[in-house]
């Protein structure tokens, strides 16, 4: 079943997506501010159908619906990596920023996915995303590496690449050692 409970925590159900979603992900999608700092600029309602569709395709979007009023406001991002490691990423609507809503899901996957036998999980982020580094930190990640200019995801006017510079963390399972 696709809308499949994952996790639930204090105030949030982590689930899979489903087709009811698609308001709130264009919300979330639609919003410059929101998506400032992912590879894909504010998206129209039919592209957020087509990242919906993938959404609900994958297991490794999982869904933060708020369990007050079952509204979407955001996900979390858990790639599969090599070597027993996941890669973390989260985005959310930018009316629930600040209410600790992104560090109580993500708190409770890495706690899930330890308990599960993963090793390490890592997460990328650009350096100019405060919040997002600073989440990390306060999940207990450590900062590995400083990458200058080693990406990329648009183009100027004269087609050149607009660099940008990422920051790694990551967070080792501990009952592994």
């Amino acid at each position: 079943m696709n809308d499949k409970i994952i996790l639930k925590t204090n105030r949030l159900i982590l689930r899979r997506f489903n087709e009811k979603d698609l308001e709130d992900l264009y919300e979330i999608l639609s919003d410059p501010e929101v998506v400032k700092y992912e590879p894909y600029r504010p998206m129209s309602f039919t592209e957020v159908k087509d990242s919906l569709l993938w959404r609900i395709s994958t297991s490794e979007m999982i869904a933060i619906e708020l369990e007050a009023n079952h509204k979407m406001i955001g996900n979390v991002y858990l790639g599969k990596r090599d070597f027993n490691s996941l890669e973390l990423g989260y985005i959310l609507n930018k009316e629930y920023w600040h209410f600790g809503y992104a560090k109580e899901a993500c708190m409770a996957i890495i706690n899930f996915s330890f308990s599960d036998g993963i090793h390490r999980i890592y997460a990328e982020c650009d350096p100019d995303n405060i919040s997002s580094w600073k989440l990390l930190e306060s999940l207990g990640f450590i900062k590995e590496a400083f990458f200058r200019e080693n990406v990329y995801f648009f183009k100027d006017k004269n087609d050149k690449p607009t660099w940008k510079n990422t920051f790694v963390y990551s967070k080792i399972n501990d009952k592994d050692n």
